[in-house]
């Protein structure tokens, strides 16, 4: 006898919805079948879409920027997640530039996410770094870390990584088996013009700074064979350039990343009464470069949120420099993704994300996987509604979606089950290679 058994729902299994039944045993996906079980509990999921619960690649919770910290910490993040169907999440630890900082981040940032209703990651976090790089990388893989963020700006808070540094990464990237993920906009060409509002910030980090640093990176993936995750790419005239001149190499081991607010507004959001909420680096693109993601969308390997909320009255400043950049999503990036790319938005927001953050058992409905699951339910004409962080807005109040998260399973037990929260505990999630 099985654990338990979730029969009759549309089941989303090799990039396709199929009715059919799952059985869960000891927190894992036992078998697969149309032929029914004896479980000590049956779900009826008539009606329902049942997706591999979604992974989340790119969040900051309790983000201290030094003046502010983001206002979710891991457990009201977490509750945004689960809400949204997202049971597994990848944090960052706090940027250091040597190896012995980095182990004292890592326990640091391991404590605050006990906290956690759903699973975590960590990616290693480095800046302008000290010391051997080797050293480094090693003492992260030991820590169970198979990614490492960088920066090629923020030279003003010496967070940048410069370009001998990021060849010598990629090149042990290669060596070691891990992933950079690098946050890509040529520091030189961004301008810090410190009388800027909030309405110049696409002038502060144009769309050329983005795309000429994109290339020069793509450029020494290609040489050193290293391996490469470009995370919240921007614009759509990036993404040309970089499929149009880097096939080769594009989602192989040149990975990218886009966020929802980036195929759902533009740099006219801006100019609107509450502009100011809609901050956040790298910064909206014209309708055309928006355009440009959406016929292009084939080419984004993986949807991560990049979120990092802050209060109404923490986002009204009268200078860029003082307003803290960011937004919350993760509770309603499902329901924009799908809304957009449809059914396409899943296989990004699940398989692909679990195959570069080294979740070997994560991101599918397969056996032997993680009984991790979003109960979703089709409504036409629904809309987005509802936020259950700590932020008090949300910029995708009111947009139209397809439906909405029902319940959601991690591990084979509900978090969220028809809306209300049961709860649970997340944990420490780590495979050591990819497949």
């Amino acid at each position: 006898m099985y654990d338990k058994a979730i029969v009759y729902g549309k089941v989303f299994i090799d990039n396709q919805f199929k009715q059919t039944n799952i059985y869960i045993e000891k927190e894992r996906i036992a078998k697969i079948s149309d032929d029914f079980y004896p479980a000590a509990e049956t779900i009826d999921a008539k009606g329902m879409e049942i997706l591999p619960g979604l992974i989340d690649p790119h969040v900051h919770f309790e983000l201290d920027l030094g003046f502010i910290k983001s206002v979710d910490d891991f457990y009201t993040g977490s509750l945004c997640a689960a809400y949204g169907g997202v049971t597994t999440i990848v944090d960052f630890l706090a940027p250091v530039d040597n190896e012995i900082d980095l182990e004292r981040a890592f326990y640091e940032r391991m404590d605050l996410a006990k906290k956690s209703i759903v699973d975590y990651q960590m990616h290693a976090t480095i800046k302008n770094p000290k010391g051997n790089l080797e050293s480094f990388v090693v003492r992260m893989k030991a820590l169970g870390m198979n990614t490492l963020k960088l920066f090629t700006t923020y030279s003003d808070s010496n967070r940048r990584t410069y370009d001998d540094a990021i060849i010598e990464l990629l090149k042990l990237s290669k060596k070691y088996d891990f992933i950079i993920m690098a946050h890509i906009e040529n520091d030189d060409l961004i301008d810090l013009n410190p009388k800027f509002t909030y309405k110049d910030l696409p002038v502060s980090r144009p769309t050329i700074s983005e795309t000429s640093e994109a290339l020069k990176i793509a450029q020494y993936t290609r040489e050193t064979g290293g391996n490469m995750y470009m995370v919240h790419l921007s614009s759509g005239e990036t993404l040309r350039r970089l499929t149009e001149e880097y096939s080769d190499i594009i989602n192989k081991n040149f990975f990218i990343e886009s966020c929802p607010q980036y195929f759902t507004f533009t740099n006219e959001a801006l100019k609107r009464e509450h502009g100011y909420l809609y901050t956040f680096a790298p910064p909206l693109r014209s309708k055309p470069e928006m355009k440009l993601m959406h016929e292009l969308s084939q080419h984004v390997y993986t949807i991560g949120t990049d979120h990092c909320a802050f209060r109404m009255v923490d986002k009204k400043k009268k200078t860029l420099k003082e307003t803290p950049l960011g937004i919350g999503g993760i509770e309603h990036s499902l329901d924009i993704m799908r809304y957009h790319l449809h059914d396409q938005a899943i296989i990004k927001m699940t398989k692909h994300v679990a195959e570069t953050q080294y979740l070997k058992h994560k991101g599918e409905i397969k056996e032997g996987f993680d009984a991790d699951f979003v109960f979703y339910k089709t409504i036409e004409g629904s809309t987005i509604h509802g936020n259950h962080g700590t932020c008090d807005y949300s910029v995708y109040e009111l947009l139209p979606s397809r439906g909405r998260v029902i319940s959601t399973m991690l591990r084979g037990s509900y978090i969220i089950k028809n809306g209300k929260l049961i709860g649970g505990k997340g944990r420490w999630t780590e495979d050591k290679h990819r497949d």
